[in-house]
């Protein structure tokens, strides 16, 4: 047993003041060790694609489904427990098309009353008292308890609790009951929400995604790089600021700055309309399906061009001020003859698709105008002045990292980088040689200092090396020899579009190389697990998101529309429970209104990629070793009681 000093046994002794109350602690923790482990649910890459994102969180991956299953078995039909678990996700909306249905809603209210305490009791059964307690809507807490702790032994407290339900139906509170209770399911089938990355890109919704994610119980973050890439922007880095316009300009989602944000656009709008207004900017045609009227498209379309340009420029100026990047081959608007239309690249002279470009000075291409200087100076300051998006970065930042560990299994986004011959590479920052975890922590410190370090240099670095983390062949969150954006945009030869892989990708389905990363970050090699997000899984080709022999799980979400052509779905999420480590594949998210009419869910198929022989406790967790810590720390308080050594405080 370990021994504490004098001074921790003191504070220890003050918040237990009685043998009585210092023995009742250990023993209720040592209960709690006893307990099922709780749920944990991984998502990663939701691509601001907020519907999607809702959905998933409100069936748990399938948990829900699972748990209704495990209640009811065979004594409900299929079609009973998928309406009854699309009353649980979208309880209000659901209900509402039920009652143009039926006649008789008393009846229907009395059936799903007592179904969802039934489903909410086993939801609950891994938890204590205390902790579904504080879980309980303030509204029906009481109700909810007295219903969840109905014992059915035929004694005379059954009509106690029919009473309750008839009194809930009569008083006219049963919807307003549903609802708090499939919240409260929701809430239970769920302990710990993991987001392995990319929250923000070009879906609609990042936003939303942000204010739900701020509400939640329980959950970790690990940034994945568009998250860093708005990280940057929120901290005013202009290449980052310029990157996120740009994307959201491509996609056609100018409003999530604009309305969302309320980021001013319109010096830009000006600016793009007056320099580009006879040039049809063929090459910054938009991607996907924009919801925008023809107006507005044109005018995406020429702020789309402005601001690569002014991306490209500002970029530019970083790859010169930072030469420890040695990106110099990335600052191409100095590799174009403006004169004959063409760039040299590796040696090879390529015909620009775009010569029209008005802004660029062919002695001085970085060279802001005085309006294009002007812009980003007011685009600086929105970012950085916009309240709602620092309140997001600062809980990115509050809740994030660039990796976790948690109860035995390594969360990260991207690559750990590697050398040809699989070992860590060193990669310099400011002067300094990092791999593996240390580069991880090195880069995250950076991310830190970009916000609230007080030096102004060493500030100005923090920001800039989040520019580094969105798009640097070194970075751990890309991954890639360079980011082909230029060559996309102007070049018509496909062979300078191709960005190529870390060889993380391809040795990272070798068991040596999951062994030699989990031991480097200090994980078990014979029971941890790599849980990685990033890269879609082409499941159409036969590609399986379980790589070194079930020890790296690839669970790119697939959310975004734009890669589930490539996939052949919708991505995977993983759940992690008390009987082991499970893979849920997913179709495309449609619609709401089809999950609520058609009763459809979005998880197709189940992978078990661990059973565990032994169920899983708390005690197996990393809550479980704090707890056992705390134990001990009781134990020796009760050990210096009974030999005397602090009995006065008693």
């Amino acid at each position: 047993m370990k021994s504490l000093d004098r001074k921790y046994l003191e504070r220890l002794s003050q918040l237990f003041p009685t043998i009585a109350s210092a023995s009742t602690e250990a023993i209720n923790l040592q209960a709690i060790l006893n307990l099922p482990k709780g749920t944990e649910h991984f998502m990663t890459d939701i691509h601001g694609e907020d519907e999607a994102f809702y959905h998933v969180l409100k069936n748990g991956s399938g948990a829900v489904r699972r748990k209704i299953g495990d209640v009811f078995g065979k004594t409900l039909s299929e079609q009973d427990k998928r309406g009854l678990a699309t009353l649980i996700y979208y309880p209000k909306e659901k209900m509402e098309i039920i009652k143009e249905q039926r006649v008789d809603m008393e009846e229907w209210y009395r059936i799903t009353l007592y179904r969802l305490v039934e489903v909410c009791k086993a939801a609950a059964s891994k938890y204590t008292r205390s902790k579904v307690r504080k879980a309980l809507p303030s509204d029906f807490a009481y109700i909810i308890e007295e219903l969840m702790t109905e014992v059915n032994d035929g004694t005379d407290k059954e009509h106690y609790y029919s009473e309750i339900v008839n009194t809930i139906i009569r008083v006219g509170r049963a919807e307003d009951f549903i609802v708090a209770i499939s919240e409260l399911i929701q809430r239970l089938v769920i302990d710990h929400l993991h987001i392995v990355g990319d929250i923000f890109d070009r879906g609609p919704g990042p936003h939303k995604i942000m204010d739900k994610l701020m509400t939640y119980h329980s959950l970790d973050i690990q940034w994945g790089n568009h998250d860093v890439l708005w990280m940057g922007a929120a901290a005013g880095q202009r290449s980052c600021i310029a990157n996120v316009i740009r994307i959201c300009a491509r996609y056609g989602n100018m409003d999530i700055l604009e309305d969302s944000y309320g980021i001013n656009l319109l010096p830009l709008a000006t600016y793009a309309l007056n320099t580009y207004k006879d040039d049809p900017c063929t090459c910054f045609q938009l991607k996907g399906d924009p919801c925008i009227n023809e107006k507005e498209q044109e005018l995406n379309i020429k702020m789309h061009k402005a601001i690569a340009i002014l991306q490209f420029k500002v970029e530019g100026q970083i790859v010169k001020k930072r030469r420890s990047f040695q990106m110099e081959d990335r600052n191409l608007l100095e590799c174009i003859d403006y004169e004959s239309g063409t760039i040299t690249l590796d040696g090879k002279e390529y015909p620009l698709k775009d010569t029209y470009l008005p802004t660029v000075n062919p002695l001085d291409p970085l060279a802001l105008t005085e309006e294009e200087e002007e812009i980003m100076s007011r685009l600086e300051s929105a970012f950085i002045g916009c309240e709602k998006l620092q309140a997001h970065m600062r809980f990115l930042l509050n809740k994030g990292n660039l990796f976790k560990v948690y109860n035995n299994n390594l969360l990260y986004h991207g690559c750990v980088p590697l050398t040809e011959e699989g070992k860590l590479k060193e990669v310099e920052v400011f002067g300094k040689k990092y791999r593996g975890k240390k580069l991880y922590e090195v880069l995250e410190s950076y991310v830190r200092k970009g916000f609230f370090e007080l030096d102004p240099e060493e500030r100005e670095k923090g920001r800039d090396m989040m520019w580094f983390i969105w798009c640097h062949e070194n970075s751990p969150l890309f991954g890639k020899d360079k980011m082909t954006t230029f060559e996309r945009y102007f070049i018509a030869d496909k062979e300078t579009h191709k960005e190529k892989k870390n060889p993380y990708y391809v040795l990272s389905d070798n068991e040596e190389t999951a062994d030699m990363i989990l031991a480097e970050f200090g994980l078990d090699v014979a029971t941890g697990h790599i849980v990685n997000g990033h890269v879609p899984v082409k499941s159409i080709e036969g590609e399986s998101p379980s790589k070194a022999g079930g020890k790296i799980l690839v669970i790119d979400g697939g959310f975004s529309k734009a890669y589930q052509k490539e996939t052949g779905i919708a991505g995977y999420t993983l759940i992690y429970n008390s009987y082991g480590l499970i893979l849920v594949s997913h179709n495309p998210f449609e619609s709401k209104e089809q999950a609520l009419v058609h009763e459809s869910d979005i998880h197709s198929e189940t992978i078990v990629v661990e059973r565990t022989l032994v169920r899983q406790q708390v005690g197996d967790t990393d809550i479980g070793k704090e707890l056992r810590a705390q134990i001990e720390d009781l134990e020796l308080l009760l050990s210096a009681y009974r030999s005397g050594e602090i009995a006065e405080r008693y």
